[in-house]
């Protein structure tokens, strides 16, 4: 194998390994319980925003080939650098935390019955180590973690398909692709391609890239976001499919009112496809998936605080160090509950990053500095009402939000974004020709 290919294999595997895990894996299957009958069209919504959004995100990366700072320094230089800290600050409090919950509910707690507290200790412990030998990281996960993640997922969706009697339940969502769009939030993926896009910028220049053209970078990584987004095409689809068969077979009713519903379903799911070699295989899975994500946000959040203060090695040690005990304190807290945490805090960041990461795609006569001002607050005017709606609901908002497209829905944001673009673009066409 040719080293290019070589370095094309290894940096697809990294993206994906760091993009899937996060809890990632408890998420399709319930989602496919859930919809029953309707789980190609909520399959369908949820590629939307775990999918295709992060491909744009490593696009938007392999143009720019900076940091997360140069997604929005457009709209300025004060609201990037906001931006960027509450992008991190989010990153370290939720999604990596909920990477341990996932591990314990599905492969510690099963097999030891121990505190979620020494999990958590223990699994950041070990992260620290990792995000400390920084330069490796790229090629640990990409040679060795990946493929048997991959492959391990494979198994349980192909088993699990040919072993059930393709029958699916009754589907519960009103609208099922609106639901899959937003259960598409709780990945963290666009999220995730902000942050790792830039992390494997920085790892592809400690193995001494940075002496290669702008052109074979970008290629490389572009071809390795098509690569890895294919790949978690196929086993998101496969999960939500598994779910939704396996529906009407698993007496897990019980077990669904309980805060570790996901880990339950998918560790039965696992059980009926491959027997109790499934456990292991799944608490395996699931440990490798996860452990990769939070090494992945961890070091990018230390590389970008590092660069902010004068590229120094103590804040990148400090900040890895805090982010670490942090995961461990929050870490403590059940998968459900830092759903439910999670959700509100989506609402707002999560339409704000969607519209970066478009924009940022487009081409700049089209992206300009005024389109992005534009586009990023009509944003988050109308992502407020959502957020709001969720943590203290009333009459006189839901009165408010009846005249907002989509508002209901919580997509109220996506039509006053759209507006934006096309009124300050067609303003910027109408200057330009006078």
């Amino acid at each position: 194998m040719n080293i290019q290919r070589k370095e094309l294999l290894i940096t697809s595997f990294a993206l994906f390994s760091l993009f899937f895990g996060a809890g990632n894996l408890l998420l399709p299957p319930l989602l496919g319980y859930n919809s029953g009958e309707d789980w190609i069209w909520v399959t369908i919504g949820f590629m939307i925003t775990a999918v295709v959004i992060p491909i744009f995100g490593i696009l938007a990366h392999a143009r720019l080939q900076g940091t997360l700072y140069d997604f929005g320094k457009k709209v300025s230089p004060a609201f990037s650098l906001i931006y960027c800290i509450l992008i991190y600050v989010i990153a370290v409090a939720i999604p990596s935390p909920r990477t341990a919950a996932a591990t314990h509910e599905i492969a510690i707690f099963p097999a030891f019955g121990t505190s979620p507290l020494l999990t958590s200790a223990i699994y950041f412990s070990l992260v620290l180590v990792f995000v400390l030998n920084r330069s490796k990281i790229l090629g640990l996960i990409g040679k060795f973690l990946t493929p048997f993640i991959v492959l391990m997922l494979l198994a349980v969706i192909v088993i699990g398909l040919f072993s059930s009697s393709l029958n699916t339940g009754i589907a519960q969502f009103e609208t099922p692709i609106i639901t899959g769009i937003l259960e598409g939030y709780q990945t963290f993926d666009a999220i995730g391609a902000v942050v790792v896009g830039a992390v494997i910028i920085i790892s592809l220049n400690f193995k001494n890239m940075e002496v290669e053209v702008y052109n074979s970078k970008r290629t490389l990584i572009r071809k390795s976001g098509f690569i890895a987004g294919l790949a978690l095409f196929i086993i998101y689809a496969g999960l939500i499919a598994i779910g939704a068969y396996y529906g009407s077979e698993i007496n897990i009713n019980s077990e669904l009112s309980s805060d570790m519903q996901r880990a339950n379903l998918l560790r039965d799911i696992s059980i009926s496809s491959l027997g109790e070699f499934g456990n292991t295989v799944l608490s395996i899975l699931i440990s490798l998936a996860c452990f990769t994500t939070a090494i992945g946000i961890i070091a990018g959040a230390a590389d970008y605080f590092k660069g902010l203060l004068n590229d120094s090695q103590t804040v990148y040690v400090v900040t890895a160090i805090l982010a670490s005990v942090l995961g461990v304190v929050v870490g403590q807290l059940d998968f459900n509950s830092i759903i439910v945490v999670a959700i509100p805090v989506l609402l707002f960041i999560y339409p704000i990053t969607i519209v970066l990461i478009l924009l940022n795609v487009l081409p700049e006569k089209l992206a300009t500095s005024l389109v992005f001002r534009a586009v990023v607050i009509a944003t988050f005017i109308f992502s407020i009402p959502d957020v709001v709606g969720f943590i203290s609901p009333s009459e006189g908002l839901k009165t408010l939000t009846s005249y907002i497209p989509f508002a209901n829905q919580s997509l109220g944001w996506v039509l006053p974004a759209f507006l934006a673009f096309a009124i300050t673009s067609m303003f910027q066409l109408k200057m330009k020709s006078e």
